[in-house]
C-alpha cells in the first residue's frame, strides 16, 4: 500500500507558477510509475503528467511545455512544477501511481488560477 500526501497548491494569477509536492510512504515508492492527476469542478479526474521509475516523463498536450514532473526516490517525493498557469488549470491536483491505486488517493491540493 502506498500512502500519498499532496501539498503546494494555492491561489495564483494567470501566468504565475506553483510547485506541487507529493510525499509517499509505505511500500517501495521508487518502483512505481507516478503521476499527477487533476479534477476540475464538474469534470472527471484526468492524468496530467507521469514519470516512470527510471525517470522518463510524459505530458498531456494541454500542459506540455508549461509543467515539469520530477521525482526524488531517496525522499519518496514527486514534484510538479507548473509555469505559465492558466485559469483552466484550476482544479484539485492529486498524485497516485500509474495506473492509480484506488486506495492511495489522498486529499489533493487545490490550485486556483485567477486574477
Amino acid at each position: 500500500q502506498v500512502q500519498l500526501v499532496e501539498s503546494g497548491g494555492g491561489l495564483v494569477q494567470p501566468g504565475g507558477s506553483l510547485r506541487l509536492s507529493c510525499a509517499g510512504s509505505g511500500s517501495i515508492f521508487s518502483i512505481y510509475a507516478m503521476g499527477w492527476y487533476r479534477q476540475a469542478p464538474g469534470r472527471q479526474r484526468e492524468l496530467v503528467a507521469n514519470i516512470l521509475s527510471g525517470g522518463n516523463t510524459y505530458y498531456r498536450d494541454f500542459v506540455k511545455g508549461r509543467f515539469t514532473i520530477s521525482r526524488d526516490n531517496a525522499k519518496n517525493t514527486v514534484y510538479l512544477q507548473m509555469n505559465s498557469l492558466k485559469p483552466e488549470d484550476t482544479a484539485v491536483y492529486y498524485c497516485n501511481t500509474v495506473p492509480p491505486k484506488p486506495d492511495s488517493w489522498g486529499q489533493g491540493t487545490q490550485v486556483t488560477v485567477s486574477s
